[in-house]
C-alpha cells in the first residue's frame, strides 16, 4: 500500500481543500495522472500521481478541508485490496469481534449523534426490518438525507454496487418530484408571556447567511490586512493624454492582424510600466525584514478579478518580451486563473504590479500593494475630457493613473519621477518599444 499525502502545492500553503477526486476508489492509477484537484490558498491545482496502482482508498472526501502532510488517499497493487466501504474521510475503525445475533439493545442514534467514523463503518449493516442497507458513502448518505431520497433505492455504480454521490444526483434529476422544495424554517418560538424571538430566529428574519470562505478568500484577506497595517501607503495619480496611445495601438493591431494576436490598452501599461521600471530601478524593490532588495529582473504582476478572488499572476521579464508575447501571455494567464488552474511559478516573483479597472467605468481608484512589492500601478477608465491645447479647450482621450508606493523602500520625489517618466512613455509609446 502507497499513502498519498497533501502536498504543499505553495509557499504559503498550510492546508488543502479536496476541490475533486480525478480517480473512483478502485480505478487503475499510472504515474503522472492527474488523481485530484486540490484548492490551495491561492488556486484549485491538479496532483499527479507518482506512483501507479489502484485507488483504495479516498481517505477525505471532497469539500474536506486537512493540513499539508495528512493522508488523503491510498493506492493499492491490485485491484482485489480495495475494501467493501472506501470514500470515508475518516480512518477506518480498528477490527472488532464479530457479534452474536441479538435484538437492539439501544435506538439508533440520530444523524447528528452519529459520527462520520460510525458511518463510515456500517457498509452493510441490517436495517430493523432485516433488509440489507446498500454500500455507501458517507457524502452520498449525506446527500440523499438533504434531497430526501431513500437511500436503498437508488442504484449505486461505484465498486461492488457501492453508491456514491453521483449516483444521488442521476436519480434526483431523473425524479424531480420526488425532490421536495426546501422547507420554511419554522418561525422561531416566542418566549413565554410574548417578547421578541431569540437571536438565531432574528438572524434567519433578517435573511444572513453564513457563506462558505475559501483558503484562497482567506489568504487574500489576510494579505491585505497586513498590507494595510503594516505597509505606509502614500498616493501619487497623475492623467494622461490617451490620445496618441490608442492611434498606436490600432496600428500595432492592424500589423498583428494576420497573426490572431491582438493588443489592448493594459498590455501596452504593462509594457510601458516595464520599460520605466528599468529607468527607475529603485521603484523595482523590496523592503523585507528591515532590508531594501533591488531586483535586477522586472516581473509585473495582472491583477485578475475571479470568482474566488483576486489573483494576480506574474508576467516574468516583461522588460525584455516582446509586446504581442505579453498579450498572448496575458490572456493565457487570465484564462487560467479564473479556472482556477494557474501554478505556483506564474504567481510568485512579481516585482510590480497594475490593476486596471478601467472596464468598470471607474474614473480613478486606489490599489492596495502586494507585498512584498513596492508599487502598484491602478488604473482608471479612458474617457473624454476638456483639455486645453494650444490655447483652446479641446475634448481628449485621457486616463487616470494611480500610483500606490511602500514610503520604506520608495521616497516620494522617487515614486512622483517615475510616474512622471510612465506618463511621457505613454504619451509618446513607440517609446515602448525601445
Amino acid at each position: 500500500m502507497t499513502e498519498i499525502y497533501m502536498p504543499r502545492l505553495s509557499d504559503t500553503m498550510e492546508e488543502g481543500v479536496i476541490s475533486s477526486w480525478s480517480k473512483n476508489v478502485g480505478d487503475k492509477v499510472n504515474a503522472g495522472e492527474v488523481l485530484v484537484e486540490i484548492e490551495t490558498d491561492k488556486a484549485v491545482m491538479e496532483y499527479e500521481a507518482y506512483d501507479e496502482g489502484y485507488l483504495v482508498k479516498q481517505s477525505v472526501s471532497e469539500g474536506d478541508t486537512v493540513p499539508i502532510g495528512a493522508v488523503i488517499g491510498i493506492l493499492g497493487d491490485s485491484p482485489d485490496a480495495v475494501p467493501e466501504e472506501s470514500g470515508s474521510g475518516q480512518p477506518e475503525p480498528a477490527a472488532q469481534p464479530e457479534p452474536a445475533p441479538q435484538e437492539p439493545s439501544q435506538p439508533e442514534p440520530s444523524g447528528e449523534q452519529r459520527s462520520a467514523t460510525a458511518d463510515a463503518a456500517a457498509p452493510a449493516a441490517p436495517s430493523t426490518d432485516g433488509a440489507v442497507r446498500p454500500r455507501s458513502s458517507p457524502l452520498a448518505r449525506r446527500l440523499a438525507r438533504e434531497y430526501g431520497l431513500d437511500i436503498e433505492n437508488v442504484q449505486g455504480s461505484g465498486p461492488k454496487g457501492r453508491v456514491v454521490r453521483a449516483d444521488v444526483e442521476a436519480a434526483v434529476s431523473q425524479q424531480p418530484a420526488a425532490a421536495p422544495a426546501p422547507t420554511e424554517q419554522p418561525a422561531a418560538a416566542q418566549p413565554a408571556g410574548g417578547g421578541q424571538p431569540a437571536a438565531a430566529g432574528a438572524d434567519e428574519v433578517r435573511g444572513s447567511e453564513e457563506l462558505k470562505v475559501s483558503n484562497i478568500r482567506k489568504v487574500i484577506a489576510r494579505r491585505l490586512t497586513e498590507s494595510k497595517q503594516e505597509v505606509p501607503h502614500f498616493y501619487l495619480r497623475r492623467t494622461i493624454d490617451a490620445e496618441a496611445l490608442r492611434s498606436f495601438r490600432s496600428q500595432v493591431n492592424e500589423q498583428l492582424a494576420d497573426t490572431g494576436v491582438k493588443v489592448s490598452f493594459n498590455d501596452l501599461i504593462v509594457k510601458a510600466c516595464a520599460t520605466t521600471l528599468r529607468q527607475h530601478p529603485e521603484v523595482n524593490t523590496s523592503w523585507v525584514d528591515e532590508k531594501l532588495l533591488q531586483h535586477s529582473r522586472v516581473n509585473i504582476g495582472v491583477a485578475v478579478a475571479t470568482d474566488a478572488g483576486l489573483m494576480v499572476p506574474v508576467l516574468h521579464d516583461t522588460d525584455t518580451t516582446p509586446l504581442s508575447t505579453i498579450a498572448t501571455t496575458s490572456r493565457d494567464l487570465a484564462a487560467k486563473a479564473r479556472d482556477g488552474k494557474l501554478k505556483p511559478q506564474e504567481m510568485s516573483g512579481g516585482t510590480f504590479s497594475v490593476s486596471n479597472m478601467g472596464m468598470y467605468g471607474l474614473d480613478s481608484f486606489q490599489a492596495v500593494i502586494n507585498p512584498p512589492e513596492s508599487a502598484i500601478l491602478a488604473v482608471g477608465a479612458m474617457q473624454q475630457q476638456p483639455v486645453v491645447r494650444d490655447g483652446e479647450v479641446v475634448a481628449r482621450n485621457t486616463i487616470a493613473l494611480e500610483l500606490s508606493v511602500d514610503h520604506r523602500a520608495v521616497d516620494g520625489a522617487v515614486g512622483a519621477e517615475f510616474l512622471r517618466d510612465l506618463a511621457q512613455v505613454l504619451e509618446n509609446p513607440m517609446r515602448i518599444l525601445l
